[in-house]
């Protein structure tokens, strides 16, 4: 066995890359700027010349590195093909491959979705080390899942497993989400969606907030925050969207029965008390389940991508 191994977590910014020893320990890490520019062909380029400079500076050879492993933002499928990744410009490419002969030809490579290794990086060495049987709930400008089913990342047929910000929650839901649907979990559960929420629940009462005090500025942090200190309609309005939240969760404990759900994303800086509330609804929500499965919050923050990828490409060690 190789010694390190290398993750790569691709973003429409920037690319972080780590270089971490088998056993998980992050011995180094950086960014690389992606250049988007000619649909995307200068990403992968860029990332394995960054690479072998970095194993360069580490006096590092090849025989060192165990793989690389890939998170792309885009559905991938079983046999490493990634249709389109929108952010990024690509269309039609196997990063794993097309990474190999990158290095040389003589290296393993593997790519997955990046909420999927994400997820797979919070069980390796985060939120949820010590589960195998997690899903992953990534709240930000959307909403992410990925589903680890006994250490393994289940990406589906198609490589949408987990898409649960495209979950139908609500009926009626009168704006379009971004996947061309109506009434999707990140219409609401998203921290757009939160702000959308909020902002329904002020026009529809002439009840003092304090958030009104943000205006158009308003965040879903500052509707977080309202809520903690106790402001009602805030209280109310996050109550709904992580209702709806704990619903979609509630349904995939019917199908997958999770020992956890990890919560990470920009909205998980609200804390205990997002874990709190969404417990309440949930426990609601599964009367049927006499041992519900535990809720926590992520750990690795922006790392979770590149911890992920590593853990991706070493398979079932």
């Amino acid at each position: 066995m190789n010694q390190y191994v290398v993750g790569v977590d691709v973003g429409g910014t920037t690319v972080k890359c780590g270089i971490f020893a088998i056993n998980g320990v992050l011995i180094d890490n950086w960014e690389v700027p992606t250049r988007k520019e000619e649909e995307g062909k200068y990403i992968l380029p860029d990332v394995a010349d960054s690479i072998k400079a970095h194993m360069a500076e580490k006096k590092l050879e090849l025989d060192d590195i165990e793989g690389i492993g890939i998170g792309v933002p885009g559905p991938v499928q079983p046999d490493g093909y990634v249709h389109v990744c929108v952010n990024l410009g690509w269309h039609g490419h196997y990063p794993a491959k097309e990474m190999r002969e990158l290095m040389g030809g003589n290296i393993r490579c593997a790519a997955g979705n990046d909420a999927n290794v994400a997820a797979l990086g919070e069980m390796w060495q985060g939120g949820g080390k010590g589960h195998s049987n997690l899903l992953m709930v990534t709240l930000g400008t959307g909403v992410g899942g990925g589903l680890i089913i006994d250490g393994h990342i289940i990406p589906g047929v198609h490589g949408a497993g987990a898409e649960i910000g495209h979950i139908h929650v609500r009926d009626g839901e009168p704006e379009q989400c971004n996947c061309g649907g109506h009434g999707c979990l990140e219409q609401v559960a998203s921290a757009t969606g939160i702000v959308r929420e909020a902002k329904r629940t002020l026009a529809a009462s002439e009840e003092p907030s304090t958030m009104r005090d943000f205006g158009d500025g308003l965040t879903a942090k500052d509707v977080c925050d309202c809520a903690k200190a106790g402001d009602p309609l805030a209280v109310k309005s996050l109550g709904t969207s992580l209702k709806y939240l704990a619903l979609v969760m509630a349904q995939v404990s019917m199908i997958t029965d999770p020992e956890l759900f990890v919560i990470g994303g920009g909205v998980s800086k609200a804390g205990q008390y997002l874990v709190d509330v969404t417990r309440k609804y949930y426990e609601e929500l599964t009367p049927l389940l006499n041992k519900k499965a535990d809720i926590t919050l992520a750990t690795l923050g922006n790392d979770a991508g590149i911890y992920g990828s590593a853990r991706l490409v070493l398979g079932n060690e």
